[in-house]
């Protein structure tokens, strides 16, 4: 997987990149946790994601943020992580430009980043959000949601109260013309540490609904 280095809001990007195989294929973009907290690009679930699109054809991109590793800038509370984000599906989207349809994944903040993002840019048709914040930040700007998803929580998460994750995905669900699956992952706390398998169990079936052509899901 190349590393690539591209321009962002406030100097360069460095992120991995694993090309389309194919003309036409999706694009998909992976979403690291916060920067504050260690959160790079190479988080482990931000890999296990990158590699699941990877392997089903999508052209992938993973990067860091501004401030995380060779990423020129400074943290700027996701204000400028949504600017970064955006600048990073430009990127890919400048090699791919007839990409099928854009998908985004995004784990814990980034899974935040990811969801703003989706109410920008009306090409993203579908998301996977790992343990979306939603007791820490403000989820109201998905009003209405723009695109169908899925939303994985652990059920001992000690950082994202679930009962918040639940609300979040109530609301969602009052939405028409959306869908929102809603996994809980047993025994998984915040990191998955011991639970990477059901996660990524949850992502696959979800993603083999999703991707089969005579899926009810646009």
């Amino acid at each position: 997987m190349p590393e690539v280095i591209f321009p962002g809001p406030e100097g360069r990007l460095e992120g991995r990149f694993a090309p389309a195989p194919r003309p036409r294929a999706p694009v998909a973009m992976i979403l690291h946790p916060h920067p504050n907290a260690g959160g790079t690009m190479n988080n482990r679930i931000v890999q296990e994601l990158y590699k699941t699109f990877q392997r089903r054809g999508f052209a992938t991109l993973r990067f860091n943020f501004r401030g995380v590793g060779k990423s020129q800038g400074v943290f700027d509370n996701g204000i400028g992580e949504l600017s970064d984000a955006a600048s990073a599906l430009d990127w890919v989207q400048s090699f791919h430009p007839e990409a099928s349809t854009t998908w985004i994944a995004g784990y814990s903040f980034g899974a935040w980043i990811g969801m703003q993002l989706l109410m920008r840019r009306p090409e993203i048709r579908g998301f996977i959000s790992v343990a979306p914040p939603a007791n820490m930040y403000d989820f109201t700007f998905l009003a209405p949601c723009p695109s169908s998803g899925i939303i994985i929580q652990g059920d001992n998460d000690e950082v994202v109260t679930p009962g918040a994750t639940q609300k979040l995905v109530d609301k969602l669900r009052t939405q028409k013309h959306i869908t929102i699956h809603h996994d809980t992952i047993p025994g998984a706390n915040h990191f998955f540490e011991h639970e990477m398998p059901q996660l990524m169990g949850s992502v696959d079936k979800y993603l083999d609904m999703r991707l089969d052509p005579n899926s009810p899901i646009r």
